[in-house]
Formats: C-alpha cells, structure tokens, sequence
C-alpha cells in the first residue's frame, strides 16, 4: 500500500517504523516541518507542511494527530483527497467525526502506550479497526494483522469503553509510580527497590481478576496504618498526595466491604 501520514508524534512515529519496511511510506505531513522532515528522512518519504501538497494518488491516510485536532483536520484532507481512504488512530474519537465530512472513513486503533524512548512489541498489542466500507474494513484488518495478532472489529462505543479503561490501567497507575517515587525521594530512599513489587502486581493483575488479587492496609480495614500514612503525608506538607491516598483507600474498603 501507499501510505501518507498526518502527524509526526509518538503514534506516527512507531506506525511508521511498523510499515515502512512492509508498504510505501509516500509521505508524512506535519505543521513543524522539522518534524515532518526527521520523521520522513527514516521512512525514505517526502515531508510536506502544507496540506494541498499531499499526493493523491495513496491507498490510505493514516491521521495521527491529538482528538481535538481531528474534526479540522479531516475537513481540509477532504478537499484536497475526497476519495482517499483516511483514518484516525484515536480511542476516543467516534468514527462520526470523519464520516461528518469524508465518506471513505476509518479507524485503526493501536492499544498502547507510545514513547518515543522505548520500542512497542506490535505482534502482541491490540489493534482495534472500523470502516465505513466493508472493503475498507477488510483492508484495514489486513493491515492490522501484518503488526499484531490480536485485531479487533470494535465500534466507535466499545473503543471509548477500552480508552477510559486505560487511562485507569495506565496512565492513573502510572501516576501513582509518580507519587510513590515522591514519596520515597523525600527521603533519599532508592526507588528501583519497589521495581519488584510493580511488577508482581502487573502480573497479578494480568492473571486474575483484579479485585480478588487486592491487598494492603484498605483492604485488611487496618485503621491504625491508614491514619499513620496519612499523618505522615500531612506532616511532610503532601496534602495532594494525603488526599489521593484517603480517597483511594476509602473507595478500596467500600469496594470490598462484606467481600
């Protein structure tokens, strides 16, 4: 396939190192063209900054931009490609937001946390397609099964359900990694000691349900350890942090009450 790209952050940039070596990266646009061009200089495609500059002549427009930026984009791509296969990689964007504008509309969703420091495992990473067309859905799935082995068929709705469930599982827990390591920075006290512990827990919670794998001071009801860690977050001037420890641990014993 030919394949041009709007956007040259994270999401672009691993599709792209994904693809480039199995179909024609044609060519990436971007609104700071320097990162359009750092983008396109490794896939071997053309970096544009202007969006009349696109080819038509593509198979698909993979649009890898932020979810508020989507609706205007896809309303300028229409001009200048109306025919063009384009899709957005968003979890929480409704599929209505392209076909608003644009007929040939799509979705291909990768489930996962991108940084450009660390390389993704494709083959075992979710990816979740949708089409207007059933020929498109059906290319969009090809596509998807070149990457990973786990492709999904998943409305606008569903897709929705899995972002607001990640941001739980990864970007709420990866906060709490952050206030752990405040916590024992304060005290000069080496963080890679809970590296263990966090990754005990995320196999735990892999392998079963969740709520049976639960433990701590909130789950045993241990009073005495919830009112002494929150003193010591009060004490240490953490109000931010004793007010998330008080309303996690509280809506732990309530989840749990009469378990």
């Amino acid at each position: 396939m030919r394949i041009s790209f709007i956007g040259a952050g994270r999401v672009a940039h691993h599709l792209v190192h994904a693809l480039q070596n199995k179909h024609q990266i044609v060519q990436i646009y971007s609104r700071t063209q320097m990162h359009a061009q750092d983008l396109a200089q490794r896939a071997g495609a053309e970096a544009v900054s202007a969006l009349h500059q696109l080819d038509v002549n593509i198979d698909l427009l993979i649009i890898a931009v932020s979810d508020s930026a989507i609706s205007s984009v896809i309303a300028d791509v229409h001009e200048y490609l109306p025919q063009v296969l384009a899709v957005h990689t968003s979890g929480s964007t409704d599929i209505a937001k392209l076909t608003a504008v644009h007929a040939r509309a799509g979705v291909l969703y990768p489930l996962q946390t991108f940084s450009l420091e660390r390389e993704i495992d494709w083959s075992n990473t979710p990816i979740f397609v949708e089409a207007v067309l059933q020929n498109d859905e059906q290319n969009l799935h090809a596509l998807a099964a070149e990457l990973s082995q786990r492709v999904y068929v998943y409305d606008s709705v569903q897709r929705l359900s899995l972002h607001l469930a990640a941001v739980f599982a990864c970007n709420f827990s990866n906060y709490c990694y952050d206030m752990a390591k405040q916590v024992v920075d304060a005290k000069a006290v080496d963080f890679s000691l809970l590296y263990p512990l966090i990754l005990e827990t995320a196999k735990k919670a892999t392998a079963a349900d969740p709520k049976v794998m639960q433990t701590g001071p909130a789950m045993r009801k241990d009073e005495n350890i919830l009112q002494m860690h929150q003193q010591m977050l009060e004490q240490g001037q953490r109000e931010d942090l004793a007010q998330v420890y008080g309303l996690m641990s509280s809506q732990i014993i309530k989840r749990h009450d009469g378990a």
